[in-house]
């Protein structure tokens, strides 16, 4: 076992993992946040992307111990109490979900594309969601979510 410190959506946690858990694992089973799945395991889906010191990643590929002392935001960290992230909001709106599995990942990769451009193109949404998969939309809501939220920010709401 050996001992880290994650800070994950402001709250900081000192746990004991073992050297081969993800930082999936952890987050999930030992922190008891969900929204982050486990899809394909192999880095391939986007299912559990979170965003770690201002970058997204997938979650299934990063050793708990590769995590020590970094800043984690799970999906479950955007919303301000009940008042969803306008990203989310968006997604609910405009239908840019349907089963939900893909939907925390497609989020978190929205939310560090519309920090870096508040006015993507269609074709920058589709790159900025490489490595994201939905097995159940054609990614026309999704990317009209995006632009959806992207108009929201740039409003201030």
């Amino acid at each position: 076992m050996k001992e880290i410190m994650l800070n994950v959506n402001g709250n900081e946690h000192t746990l004991q993992v073992k050297p081969w858990a993800t930082l999936l694992d952890v987050i999930r089973e030992d922190i008891g946040l969900t929204g982050a799945k486990e899809g394909c395991g192999e880095g391939e889906c986007g299912a559990c992307t979170v965003i770690m010191d201002g970058v997204a990643v997938n979650a299934c590929l990063i050793l708990a111990v590769e995590a020590n002392g970094k800043h984690i935001t799970t999906i479950e960290g955007l919303a301000d109490g009940e008042k969803l992230h306008p990203i989310q909001q968006a997604f609910v709106d405009i239908g840019g979900l349907q089963c939900g599995f893909c939907t925390p990942g497609m989020i978190l990769s929205a939310k560090i594309l519309l920090d870096k451009n508040q006015d993507p193109t269609d074709e920058e949404i589709r790159k900025g969601l490489e490595g994201n998969f939905c097995r159940c939309t054609g990614y026309t809501k999704i990317i009209q979510s995006i632009k959806a939220a992207a108009q929201m920010l740039k409003e201030g709401r």
